[in-house]
């Protein structure tokens, strides 16, 4: 944390005038952040220059993305709107890769009518692409049987994962393969997110290759994403160094065996913008019960369901005062329902300790990039925040607070 006469300051700029200039509840991204992110991922994979493909669905604000192009990165897509977003914004079809998820024949058509490239989940799937593009060429996304995440509701991988072709299939595969003359060249995985081990990573990677030495034409290997990030004090960081080291000359080895070079594609999402975020928020209610110092606030689970869905840790900072007494406190927000509350773990509610707030301080909610104001909602017929980013002691708005009129404008009334 950037911290001078005892504020907060994000991208040199006071977290409280930022709170000033543009409202709370307020999402702020630093951009030298994402930047940092996306080098540290390039360095870390040097040796084998692999696409990386960032997943949008972390966070689709449009000068995000642009941040993101503008580093090399790639595209992983899941929505139609997500691949249109992305092709206005500049990136070329064959930068993307569509991978769906219990997927029609509209999101196929659209893709194929664009360029884009699409990771097929299911048999099922298989042969409604090969319906629409025999002929044609496609990559699977297959479940390696294995599964790693921060809570059981980011396992995509394994026996409990409705993601992709179980990697016993192959026979079936080659079947509807030869079927509609489909060319295979790609093989993708992703086992969870928010992951913070190498070995899990290496794991499911062997599973992977292991699958790939049965098709014979692969052009690339997607090992997916799942790259995270420390938020609570006590984690420690994805060794991401090592991690990049060991996939890269296992993934070498892996091509002279298989007898010719190919390319490797990851996914991160959360890794280049989680911690790039931070939500101001404003104390508007300070009460207690006999179990808990209540400090409300004029957000809600609306805006950053990761702790409710979750059980997700975010660090609580006292914006407009650091340092100071510290309080064992609850952080809840302004939606009427009983867990909306931003200071929660795997068990329900926890304390969090931070300095003694007073009605009116600003308060800040860490490493909210990924995930947050992409799955915010307008609960309680309540908008959502705007969003600023920050460099250089500079801010510029990149998305406007919602008005009501944003609200109802699609309602049949």
């Amino acid at each position: 944390m950037d911290v001078r006469n005892n504020q907060l300051h994000l991208g040199d700029c006071v977290a409280e005038g930022l709170a000033e200039a543009f409202g709370t509840p307020l999402y702020v991204y630093e951009e030298d952040v994402i930047r940092r992110q996306c080098r540290a991922m390039r360095e870390a994979f040097a040796d084998c220059r692999p696409d990386l493909h960032y997943a949008v669905k972390a966070n689709c604000n449009p000068t995000l993305l642009r941040i993101v192009r503008d580093e090399g990165m790639h595209i992983d897509a899941v929505s139609p709107f997500e691949v249109r977003l992305c092709l206005e914004l500049g990136f070329k079809p064959e930068q993307i890769l569509f991978t769906g998820n219990n997927t029609d024949e509209g999101d196929f058509a659209y893709c194929l009518e664009q360029g884009v490239p699409i990771n097929v989940g299911s048999l099922v799937e298989l042969e409604r692409y090969g319906r629409l593009n025999a002929g044609g060429r496609v990559s699977l996304r297959i479940n390696p049987d294995v599964g790693a995440g921060h809570h059981r509701h980011v396992i995509t991988g394994g026996p409990h994962s409705k993601f992709g072709i179980y990697h016993t299939e192959r026979a079936a595969i080659e079947a509807l393969l030869q079927r509609f003359d489909l060319t295979l060249v790609g093989i993708q995985s992703h086992i969870g997110t928010g992951i913070l081990r190498s070995e899990e990573m290496l794991q499911a990677m062997e599973i992977i290759l292991g699958t790939a030495r049965g098709f014979g034409a692969l052009e690339f290997i997607d090992f997916g994403g799942g790259f995270g990030i420390p938020y609570r004090p006590e984690q420690e960081a994805l060794p991401l160094m090592e991690l990049g080291s060991a996939m890269c000359q296992r993934f070498a080895a892996f091509c002279e065996e298989y007898g010719r070079p190919l390319k490797m594609k990851l996914e991160p999402g959360r890794y280049l913008v989680a911690q790039a975020a931070t939500l101001l928020l404003r104390v508007t209610n300070i009460q207690s019960t006999p179990a808990h110092m209540f400090v409300g606030t004029d957000s809600g689970f609306n805006h950053l369901i990761r702790p409710a869905m979750y059980g997700a840790y975010h660090e609580v900072v006292n914006a407009t005062s650091i340092k100071g007494e510290q309080v064992q406190a609850v952080v809840a927000g302004n939606i009427c329902e009983s867990g909306d509350v931003f200071t929660q773990g795997p068990e329900g509610i926890e304390h969090r300790a931070f300095t003694r707030p007073e009605v009116g301080h600003l308060l800040a909610l860490l490493d909210v990039g990924a995930y947050g104001m992409a799955i915010a909602s307008n609960y309680n017929l309540r908008p959502r925040p705007a969003e600023v980013l920050v460099k250089s002691g500079n801010s510029r708005l990149i998305r406007r607070r919602e008005t009501y009129d944003d609200l109802v404008m699609t309602l049949v009334r």
